[in-house]
């Protein structure tokens, strides 16, 4: 009997996560988050949408379907062992003075905020009492710094107070969180993908903030009854054998994992025609979009899905798919107007691109 109870050939210690590539729908926000991932300068994604259609489930499995990252061994930041924009101070300092560095490989972070999180929490801490007895710059490290080089999950960010949304797309945007108590001064790397999701029912982000999140992804409950059934059967086949059901999956897994690296290195060759950057800031100025985030924005996701797709060169049709989630955000609320603001995107795209305008007449509905 001994041997039948002996330990099985592989356990797994990891929780297991549903797979990316066998969630069924949702195809915008999948889209986003993978663009976001290919270029995390494009500026996180905002995702407004529905309870219960599967946000967080997405977001932890594009974490786990992420290559894995090489890390400083024991650093808390998730240093980068060569790129000095992605690693400590305490590092920089050890490479300079010629002292050996010890790396190891991890799974890609993925930080949840909690909804009562306080600065501290999120920032990090510096002890002051140590900092003048010991001489020392104590730093107690927060969220942030677990978040570098990796994702960053807040669920119900229009319920999240002002000032700490402010404190997150401030790192996101430059890559760095800087901690200041008491004249003393500490800053680490905090470049992460940051991701928002929430209810309209419950709220509005406020304009100003909204603009911050480079993509905008609406989702919407699966209205068709089979595929609404075909999810309902795969989330119980992997709650009731979820080792069975990732190894069904993982040759998608693998394939995508492949497909993000090659998309990682292909896109600092990928190049976007005069013309059409010319004629996506014709739609931003028709659509009276504010500032110049939204002309950067697109150009940035259009050449993010050229790289995804395995191309070199943006085309009319990339604009097209990402044009929409890079600026339905950012158009100005008439409280009067009952035309959807992806419709309206739409409809500016196709007649500064000269396209007939028949697929946003069916997209009304």
């Amino acid at each position: 009997m001994t041997t039948a109870i002996a330990s099985p050939t592989k356990v797994s210690t990891r929780r297991a996560v549903f797979p990316f590539t066998a969630i069924v729908g949702q195809e915008e926000m999948k889209l986003a988050l993978l663009l976001n991932v290919i270029d995390p300068k494009i500026g996180g994604v905002m995702i407004m949408g529905d309870r219960g259609t599967g946000k967080s489930t997405t977001i932890r499995a594009l974490a786990d379907v992420l290559p894995e990252i090489e890390v400083v061994a024991g650093d808390p930041f998730n240093s980068h062992p060569s790129d000095p924009g992605l690693m400590s101070d305490v590092v920089k300092q050890q490479l300079e003075d010629g002292q050996p560095i010890q790396t190891v490989k991890k799974k890609v972070p993925m930080i949840d905020l909690p909804l009562g999180a306080t600065e501290d929490r999120v920032c990090g801490t510096i002890d002051i009492e140590k900092a003048l007895s010991e001489g020392v710059k104590a730093f107690e490290p927060g969220l942030l710094a677990q978040a570098n080089r990796g994702i960053l999950y807040v669920d119900e960010v229009n319920l999240l107070d002002d000032h700490l949304v402010d404190v997150l797309l401030d790192s996101a945007a430059s890559g760095w969180n800087t901690v200041e108590r008491e004249g003393i001064s500490i800053r680490h790397p905090a470049r992460f993908v940051l991701v928002g999701s929430g209810n309209p029912e419950e709220g509005e982000l406020r304009p100003q903030l909204l603009d911050r999140f480079g993509l905008h992804a609406e989702i919407r409950t699966v209205k068709d009854p089979a595929l609404r059934v075909q999810i309902v059967e795969q989330r119980s086949e992997f709650d009731q054998e979820p080792e069975a059901f990732l190894e069904k999956y993982q040759p998608q897994q693998e394939a995508l994992q492949q497909k993000l690296i090659r998309a990682q290195e292909l896109l600092k060759s990928v190049t976007i025609d005069h013309d059409l950057k010319v004629k996506i800031s014709q739609v931003c100025a028709e659509l009276d979009v504010d500032g110049l985030r939204g002309d950067i924005v697109t150009n940035r996701t259009a050449k993010a899905l050229a790289a995804y797709e395995g191309r070199t060169e943006v085309t009319v049709d990339d604009i097209r798919r990402v044009v929409v989630m890079a600026l339905r955000h950012r158009l100005r609320k008439d409280p009067l107007e009952s035309i959807d603001s992806g419709y309206k995107v739409e409809k500016v795209f196709n007649q500064v691109f000269g396209i007939a305008d028949t697929e946003s007449q069916n997209g009304k509905g």
